[in-house]
């Protein structure tokens, strides 16, 4: 069955099946390919995307920009500061009256219900950048780049190791359960993932033959681990919780003894970056030879490029 994804919005990945998210990750892949051998096919030739920021991004902005101009769209950045959005204007007024402007709309900020109400109101495809419960297009480059270095994403055992209850753990639960993967939260238990979504996630699994498990035992959680990842211990907007949230993380720091706890050598280690260096991973483990990060890094472009080129691109 041919997939056709043009004019969905890219919300959360529990709006697309296994085969949707396979297909936008070798449409990347492809796009990379090509990418690296010059070739430009101008998909989005003429087309306007609007990027929205609420949060500042490094790899989120430069990827949407650099794949907008790859393939031939223009890229318009709207800053927090630039636009009226949910100050003197309502987010239903600003979507109706982007979408009348742009064929396309990215927003990275704090709430989920933002990004919904820009896709219900706008008439033309949105991207989820990130927002406070979900980050999906990181979800992407990473399977991309586990993809590229494993082989394969069924039957992956993939660790999250810090805390269970952020955006990135979230998505990531949400992925790895559609597609097959057997994700294991190492978290204290009062930074567990929200129920509802470990119980919907079990259902994915189900269907897919992957599996979730939670636990606050990291020795335990990393045995056997393909794939250990982490992500910063204080989240945008939380940085009042900096001194609590290092004393109760430190166990959960991936280190070189960490690294070597799950008796395989080909573990890859993953972070979506920015790191901070020192906290939730060590300077040895990111600089060291199982980091894969900026690959993954990289990969954020080619993956939103996929994600634009699939739903608005010809």
């Amino acid at each position: 069955m041919a997939v056709n994804l043009k004019g969905r919005s890219f919300l959360t990945l529990k709006d697309f099946t296994a085969e949707e998210i396979e297909y936008f990750i070798d449409l990347a892949m492809e796009l990379k390919e090509k990418k690296k051998k010059g070739i430009y096919e101008k998909r989005m030739k003429n087309k306007n995307v609007a990027l929205i920021f609420e949060k500042p991004s490094t790899r989120t902005r430069c990827s949407f920009t650099v794949g907008a101009v790859d393939e031939g769209a223009h890229p318009e950045y709207l800053g927090k500061d630039d636009i009226q959005l949910g100050h003197k204007e309502t987010v239903e007024d600003t979507a109706r009256v982007l979408g009348r402007m742009f064929d396309g709309i990215e927003f990275r900020g704090f709430s989920q219900e933002t990004v919904e109400k820009l896709a219900k109101y706008s008439g033309v495809p949105v991207w989820n950048g990130l927002t406070d419960e979900d980050h999906p297009t990181q979800v992407l480059a990473d399977f991309m780049t586990i993809k590229e270095k494993l082989g394969k994403l069924e039957g992956i055992r993939f660790v999250y190791a810090g805390d269970g209850r952020n955006n990135m753990s979230n998505a990531l639960m949400i992925g790895c359960a559609k597609m097959g993967l057997h994700y294991v939260v190492a978290s204290p238990e009062s930074l567990y993932p929200e129920k509802q979504l470990i119980e919907l996630c079990k259902v994915y699994a189900e269907e897919s033959g992957g599996s979730i498990t939670v636990t606050s035992d990291m020795k335990q959680a990393v045995k056997n681990a393909d794939v250990i990842y982490t992500d910063v211990w204080v989240s945008m907007g939380e940085e009042a919780k900096t001194k609590e949230r290092i004393d109760l993380l430190q166990p959960y720091q991936v280190n070189e003894e960490v690294m070597a706890a799950t008796g395989n050598e080909n573990t890859i280690f993953m972070h979506c970056l920015p790191a901070v260096r020192g906290y939730e991973v060590t300077h040895e483990v990111l600089e060291g030879k199982q980091s894969v990060v900026f690959d993954e890094a990289e990969n954020r472009m080619h993956t939103i490029k996929a994600v634009m080129v699939a739903t608005i691109g010809e």
